[in-house]
């Protein structure tokens, strides 16, 4: 079992942010609204309770280097608004990066192909441990949609599980909802769908499982990235209740 947590790492190096266009009042405020606030706390906090600790996996760099997520390559969907593994647009698709390749290419060998490789290092353990690996992929969004969001239309529910046709089996999808059913609304694959899986295993093994996990941020904090709530300690309650159904 492996809790994944790639956007709750709010740190900009400094040679990052000098080909960043934005102030830095707009770039906070761009920060504020895409990171994945607390989730970091709370699957530590899921780790700790679990009758079996996972392993915990939380990428403390900021989305605004890279995001290591998203394909590098014509695969990712969110290049058609400037989002894609290093982003060139923001939230409200203005410019925030040079479309420059060299400064791409470095960022990518800095910081996304190390994270891949040491996701990919958890599973091949837990593989060659168990012959299985379950990676719960743990994310947060707005209750309001943002602009630059592809799927925005329809309902925000409380939980919204993302899968994947290979990776995520029903009794995954069953497990989350009876999890979350105490937080709230749960929804699969709206509006956000997928899950992470590492490209060394992405559609080629079946053995590694993997479900997305996207908590509504109005459940366990004062938006947009103000103190928890009552509600945090459930959201912590469900995904423990989710590690010990995997376990």
């Amino acid at each position: 079992m492996l809790l994944h947590v790639p956007h709750a790492g709010t740190a900009i190096p400094d040679w990052v942010r000098r080909h960043l266009l934005l102030d830095d009042a707009a770039l906070a405020a761009e920060v504020a609204a895409l990171t994945d606030h607390r989730t970091d706390a709370i699957a530590a906090a899921a780790a700790e309770r679990a009758a079996l600790r996972p392993w915990t996996l939380v990428n403390p760099v900021s989305r605004f280097a890279v995001d290591p997520e998203r394909f590098p390559d014509e695969r990712e969907e969110m290049a058609a608004v400037g989002m894609p593994a290093v982003y060139t647009r923001g939230t409200r698709g203005q410019p925030i990066r040079a479309d420059d390749p060299a400064h791409r290419d470095a960022l990518l060998a800095a910081f996304y192909a190390p994270w891949g490789r040491a996701v990919r290092d958890a599973v091949d353990a837990r593989l060659a441990a168990t012959g299985r690996a379950v990676l719960l992929d743990v994310h947060s969004y707005p209750s309001a949609p943002l602009p630059y969001e592809l799927h925005a239309d329809g309902p925000r529910p409380a939980v919204c599980l993302g899968t994947d046709p290979v990776h995520t089996p029903g009794r995954l999808v069953a497990a989350a909802r009876e999890a979350f059913a105490p937080v709230g609304t749960v929804g699969l694959d709206a509006p956000f769908a997928g899950t992470y899986v590492p490209l060394a295993h992405f559609r080629r093994d079946p053995r590694v499982l993997s479900l997305m996990v996207e908590l509504r941020r109005d459940t366990y904090l004062t938006e947009p990235d103000g103190p928890v709530t009552a509600g945090f300690a459930q959201v912590v309650a469900a995904l423990t209740a989710l590690v010990n159904a995997c376990g």
